[in-house]
């Protein structure tokens, strides 16, 4: 195997024994064949758009939830993705049968390679894998682009879940990805991921459209850390229509509901404030999940990435449960909706119901709510205390929490900057910093939580319209920082969003992601003054200095 798609990749170099996160060699290989099986529907795709032959929403759906399946934490299940092979070869059958004749020029071996036998796919994978292109800048530009269009899939997924779906980011989607099989110029494949970062806005934006149609605007809220007497369900990962079930379908039970991970933002859902029974958030960030669910007691629900493989010692095997495109080995999954209908969670409930109450592991609160409709709502206060002086700078720190031990870089940043500084985040970054006292500027919380890892689009909401208001030529006009920590692909997209944007001076870490080569690094340096995080007081110094 070799991937290095995520932050903690062996060495920053990549995992080529076994998955940091715990991804196996044959999982890896199956996820490469799988995008090798992608790439080649992405081409017929494109090849019959041109030939008038346009099936650009029915494969946009298929690639995007396909790619959403490799990203890190989603898939550890072997026999599931030998399944969505064989259904993405089966697909591809068929759009190569409707394009066939109509398209010109030559098919690459994605289009035309077909096996209905499981065991040749290991060896397949391995020659199709990142390595196949052995140019490493080339290597390095492709699998950026790759990489980004993960994390733009799974934000398109969860749009497309609430009725809302945009053929051009589809589009884009499966133009992009055969693109990787197309011999271009180096301008030719950076031209081709800043574009991605132009999706990556749009796609945001259609994501954002479709959480608050469904379910209002986020509103600033104070969300329980505490734990009631009944047995309850923990649902963790980022889908609020999951969320929505879920709780309709606990009403009256007995049954409290908890929120984990990236799933706390939904506490600031009018649409989900209602119910008496959404207790609030319980545990922390994804990585500490093996603790969190092991004391919470309850039933768990994954409802997207970030299931983390089970420790021998663990004893929540038989009350954790996978839905939507995640899957693990052993773990009961509940399918997907059918003929409009909700999903059963009636299995979660009953095996809640035979559960003792969570252990009590925290209390107090923590307040969040920050979306750009909300910070909008509040524009003229922020206005009047940057121009007062009393809010000195702005600090984004969004994006991912991660395991490792430098990771702490985040949390010291947030307790030393100066007290005329306020916090911007997304993500569960946050939690590194979010249940600290850090006070507050004028009633204006010094840690405002717009929501989870997409919802990074309300911060460049905000900054847009801060830019507006005080006359700035551009965002980088403004008294704001960026200071990003990342883990995985959605990251990347959101870091592309930010380049399309044209914000430059980003610093990323804990580490520069491994897929970035020297050379293609030093073009994202060289245009956009990328770099990386460094020692704490030198770099709040120079964020305060506005550089």
């Amino acid at each position: 195997m070799f991937c290095f798609q995520c932050q903690e990749t062996a060495k920053n170099t990549g995992c080529t024994v076994r998955g940091v996160c715990g991804k196996e060699e044959t999982t890896a290989n199956l996820q490469d064949l799988l995008i090798f099986n992608l790439k080649g529907i992405s081409v017929l795709a494109k090849q019959g758009k041109a030939a008038g032959v346009d099936l650009t929403r029915e494969a946009g759906r298929f690639v995007t939830k396909a790619l959403f399946t490799t990203i890190t934490n989603v898939n550890f299940n072997d026999a599931n993705l030998v399944k969505w092979i064989k259904k993405a070869q089966e697909f591809k059958k068929t759009v190569k049968d409707k394009v066939e004749g109509k398209a010109a020029g030559a098919l690459p071996d994605a289009a035309v390679w077909f096996s209905d036998n499981e065991a040749e796919y290991q060896e397949k994978a391995k020659k199709v894998g990142v390595l196949a292109t052995e140019n490493e800048d080339v290597r390095s530009l492709r699998e950026l682009l790759v990489i980004g269009l993960k994390g733009i899939a799974a934000y398109a997924d969860h749009a497309a879940i609430l009725g809302v779906e945009k053929d051009e980011i589809y589009e884009f989607i499966l133009n992009a990805l055969a693109s990787t099989t197309e011999d271009l110029s180096v301008d030719e494949m950076v031209g081709m991921v800043l574009k991605a970062g132009e999706c990556s806005v749009n796609t945001m934006a259609a994501l954002d459209q479709a959480n608050t149609g469904a379910y209002g605007n986020p509103e600033i809220t104070e969300v329980n850390l505490g734990v009631g007497t009944n047995p309850g369900i923990l649902i963790s990962g980022h889908d609020l229509k999951d969320m929505d079930e879920l709780l309709k379908q606990t009403e009256g039970t007995g049954v409290d509901v908890y929120t984990h991970g990236e799933m706390l933002p939904a506490n600031y859902y009018p649409a989900f404030k209602k119910y008496d029974h959404l207790k609030g958030n319980y545990g922390s960030s994804w990585w500490h999940q093996n603790e969190d669910f092991e004391t919470f007691n309850g039933a768990i629900l994954m409802t997207t990435n970030c299931i983390i493989p089970i420790k021998k010692k663990n004893t929540y095997q038989d009350r954790i449960f996978t839905t939507g495109v995640v899957s693990y080995p052993g773990l009961t999954h509940i399918p997907d909706r059918e003929d409009g209908k909700a999903k059963d969670f009636s299995e979660v409930i009953a095996c809640a119901k035979k559960c003792q109450a969570p252990q009590e592991i925290e209390t107090g609160t923590l307040v969040g709510g920050f979306a750009h409709n909300q910070v909008l709502a509040l524009a003229d206060k922020v206005v009047d205390a940057v121009k007062s002086g009393a809010i000195k700078r702005f600090i984004v720190m969004a994006g991912c929490d991660g395991r490792m031990k430098n990771r702490a870089y985040f949390t010291e940043v947030a307790e030393k900057l100066p007290k005329d500084t306020v916090i911007l985040t997304a993500g569960c970054a946050k939690y590194r910093y979010n249940k600290l006292d850090l006070g507050d500027i004028g009633g204006i919380p010094r840690v405002l939580d717009a929501g989870q890892c997409n919802d990074c689009y309300s911060l460049a909401v905000i900054a847009l319209k801060l830019k507006d208001v005080f006359g700035a030529g551009h965002i980088n006009d403004l008294p704001i920082s960026f200071d990003i920590g990342w883990y995985e692909q959605k990251a990347v997209a959101v870091l592309l969003a930010l380049l399309h944007l044209g914000v430059k001076g980003i610093r990323l870490g804990p580490t520069l992601p491994a897929f970035v080569s020297p050379a293609v690094l030093n073009v994202l340096v060289e245009n956009f003054d990328i770099k990386p995080t460094g020692d704490v007081d030198e770099d709040i110094a120079a964020m305060m200095a506005g550089n």
